[in-house]
């Protein structure tokens, strides 16, 4: 993408300038800090009009078979899952005598492992008691259901054992019966044979043995466990506190709030296309900018500082008007009232050299509907833009915002100063003045910048174009009311021809 200069030359521009989209979200910081304030009134009203539901909780010691010390967790996420079953749902819901559905049940709380060991339970209800009692109910079902888990499965070990160890004794009876049957033999074979019978026998024993052991052990270590799971927080209420719940639920909100209206107006920033900066507005307009004024006072301790700036632009303005030999107008592009009052204290100064009077070219009533003060100057409709008395001086006021008669611009003055908001017009627009102006041959000699950026330290003014400032640069010399005295004037800056669009120019 390329952007024309004052000089007529093509120069790079970068497709998003980081400080100048920062600079135009700082200028919508009405937008994204009603949009923080908004989220933090949403987030304190939700916290008050919606506040939780009476909560309790129960802390359950869950003791698991396969406790290792090396455990990730994986069994105390096992009993969340189970938690979240129709069936311990439903356990609880007999204890209650509710007639609740346990899928509907299961929406209304939580598990969470606090530890390998440790469930904590969380449950809501209609009032505190309500909540207590299903947290309660909940809990007790959870731990029957662990206990009847652990016992059934120590039942089935010590079972699959005894019966390994009953079909070890048959063949003992057998190995006996044998033993008796070869008693009663001789020879080397027969001991042979016995020998190996007893060792045979020897050997079911002890494996007898072993078997009635470990299904003593199994049933052992049962109670133990059942012991060790049991509930060691009783269910409580959770208290909650308004106040904090409003705190947090307000700075949510407004980091939400102000994080979307940042991204809102980023992304407003960057589709509408509005230059911010003075270095983009004078290269879009081609013109540079001499002066700027805030929109407002603002502040009182500001008041005085805007008041010396206002009359120190008057005062160059006046210099300006009263050196050119050319009618000189006040053009402006979203700040009206702004320009107006310019108009007004400009024309002031003037009417110390003689009659001025203002040609109101504005489309709305900023000039012809003001009330006016002793010493105002004269002011007539656009219609008698060219019916200036003998001795009188004129000074247009008109408008460059869309809707703009453009011939009509020329009877207002053939020289003029823009009179520009920051922000207001889009950089086609800004193209679409400066092309027009130089159509209408009429010389742009600076650009009054109002409500500008106050972190804003980029230059407004352009150095590569001969026409660009008033400077005092290319000055010729003309004869003035025949007296063979010279003076020297400044050649008419006429505006740089630029695109329509942001399309490329070359």
């Amino acid at each position: 993408m390329t952007a024309v200069t004052a000089g007529g030359q093509s120069a790079a521009a970068p497709l998003l300038d980081l400080r100048t989209l920062v600079a135009a979200v700082r200028r919508r910081r009405r937008l994204w800090g009603a949009a923080a304030l908004l989220g933090l009134l949403v987030g304190a009203a939700v916290a008050v009009l919606l506040p939780p539901p009476p909560t309790a909780v129960v802390k359950v010691l869950v003791a698991h078979q396969q406790d290792q010390p090396n455990d990730t967790g994986t069994l105390i996420r096992t009993d969340v899952a189970l938690l979240h079953t129709t069936r311990i749902a439903g356990k609880a819901l007999q204890k209650l005598r509710s007639a609740d559905k346990p899928e509907d049940f299961m929406r209304d709380y939580t598990g969470a492992g606090l530890t390998n060991n440790l469930l904590q339970i969380t449950v809501t209800g209609d009032s505190d008691a309500q909540a207590v009692a299903r947290a309660g109910a909940l809990a007790d079902a959870f731990v029957a259901d662990h206990v009847r888990r652990i016992q059934e499965a120590a039942n089935a070990e010590a079972k699959t054992l005894l019966d390994q160890r009953d079909r070890i004794r048959k063949d003992l009876a057998e190995v006996d019966e044998a033993i008796g049957e070869g008693s009663s033999q001789s020879g080397p074979k027969a001991s042979a044979n016995m020998e190996s019978l007893f060792a045979r026998r020897a050997e079911l024993t002890s494996r007898i043995a072993d078997f009635g052991q470990r299904a003593a052990e199994a049933r052992i270590g049962t109670p133990q466990l059942v012991v060790g799971t049991q509930i060691v927080d009783a269910p409580r209420v959770v208290r909650h506190s308004l106040f904090r719940a409003a705190a947090t639920d307000a700075v949510i909100g407004f980091v939400l709030g102000l994080a979307l209206g940042l991204a809102g107006a980023s992304v407003g920033a960057v589709v509408a296309d509005r230059p911010v900066l003075r270095r983009d507005i004078a290269a879009n307009l081609g013109v540079s900018v001499i002066a700027e004024l805030p929109r407002r006072p603002g502040r009182p301790w500001r008041s005085k500082r805007v008041r010396r700036a206002r009359e120190r632009l008057t005062a160059s303005l006046a210099r300006t008007v009263r050196d050119s030999p050319e009618a000189v107008s006040l053009l402006e592009l979203g700040c009206a009232h702004g320009a107006s009052v310019i108009a007004v204290d400009l024309a002031r100064a003037l009417a110390q050299d003689g009659p001025v009077a203002v040609v109101d070219g504005l489309p709305g009533p900023q000039l012809s509907g003001r009330r006016p003060k002793p010493g105002d100057p004269a002011v007539v409709g656009g219609e008698h833009a060219t019916a200036a008395a003998p001795g009188e001086r004129r000074l247009g006021v008109g408008s460059v915002a869309p809707g703009t008669a453009w011939t009509d611009l020329r009877y207002l003055g053939t020289r003029t100063v823009l009179v520009v908001r920051a922000g207001h017009g889009s950089t086609a627009w800004l193209h679409t003045v400066a092309r027009q102006l130089a159509d209408q041959h009429i010389a742009a000699i600076g650009v009054v910048l109002i409500d500008p950026d106050p972190r804003d330290r980029t230059d407004g003014t352009l150095w590569d174009g001969p026409y660009t400032a008033l400077r005092g640069h290319h000055e010729r010399t003309a004869l003035k009311n025949g007296t063979g005295r010279h003076r020297t004037e400044r050649p008419p800056t006429w505006a740089a021809r630029v695109p329509d669009s942001d399309q490329e120019a070359r």
